[in-house]
């Protein structure tokens, strides 16, 4: 198995946990925890902040000193927008499960920005349409780099089936702005229904000696989660199954600035698909 692969277990609890150190990286961290109703979790941010993400269900919240009341309203990540709360470094925090409830735990390094805890509900938060075709998904920016936080920016995509995703192929592993920035990235991946799969490629450039450094395919099921190093990293939705996933990225300045893959570039200019319609 691929070490950029990690498998979430199927029981209750937190069923996928990444770290700086088990990534082998400096900055993005994920932990999904699966609560039953009357469940909880708590934590403490110490250095790092956090965006927790209610991928499902509903909880109450208490965060910073502050209760927030019951956040959450989606049973499926693919049924409308998060409910989600910002947690500042050198804070405490705790949910509640009144339902069954999936929450990510997004983290990265506080920088002592001193911002409070605060709700981002789901009318609050910007969609986008991207690509063209079958390369068309559907993008809601969480945390994106104009909305305050240290390091985090958090985001969330789905992919309809028999479409890719972060495609052309792109990359950010160069700390050259305003270029490129250098940004570690993790992908929680959904898909709908639960039993299908989808594809990631997580590859470099080739080499003098047209050897790539990096170069991994992974077969994603329901509840994977990607880490994303370095390198270009598509993703390919099989048809019959959409595909959701929950992007974390930081590093160290906090802005998407990407290089796509030369050699596919071609792509952002070409015609959209021919419709059957249009035939």
């Amino acid at each position: 198995m691929t070490n950029l692969l990690v498998k979430a277990n199927r029981g209750h609890g937190r069923i996928a946990h990444v770290t700086p150190q088990s990534a082998g990286w400096t900055y993005v961290g994920f932990d999904l925890h699966r609560l039953k109703a009357g469940e909880a979790v708590s934590a403490e941010t110490g250095s790092r902040e956090v965006c927790l993400v209610f991928i499902t269900g509903r909880g109450r919240t208490d965060a910073a000193g502050r209760e927030f009341g019951i956040l959450g309203q989606r049973m499926s990540p693919f049924d409308g927008k998060p409910w989600s709360i910002y947690v500042p470094q050198g804070s405490n925090w705790s949910v509640t499960a009144e339902t069954e409830l999936e929450l990510a735990v997004c983290s990265a390094p506080g920088l002592g920005g001193n911002l409070p805890a605060r709700v981002i509900a789901p009318d609050t938060l910007g969609q986008e349409v991207r690509g063209k075709g079958t390369n068309t998904r559907y993008v809601t920016n969480i945390l994106p780099e104009d909305e305050p936080a240290d390091s985090l920016l958090v985001v969330e995509v789905i992919t309809p089936g028999g479409h890719t995703s972060s495609y052309p192929p792109h990359k950010h592993d160069r700390d050259n702005l305003p270029v490129e920035s250098y940004l570690e990235e993790t992908y929680y991946h959904r898909l709908d229904p639960a039993q299908g799969f989808a594809f990631q490629r997580v590859y470099t450039d080739a080499e003098a000696n047209g050897v790539r450094g990096l170069d991994e395919v992974m077969a994603v099921e329901d509840g994977d989660v990607v880490l994303v190093p370095k390198g270009y990293h598509p993703c390919a939705a099989c048809h019959g199954y959409d595909l959701y996933y929950l992007n974390v990225m930081a590093g160290p300045k906090r802005t998407w600035k990407f290089h796509n893959a030369p050699e596919h570039e071609w792509l952002l200019n070409a015609p959209a698909d021919e419709s059957p319609a249009d035939r």
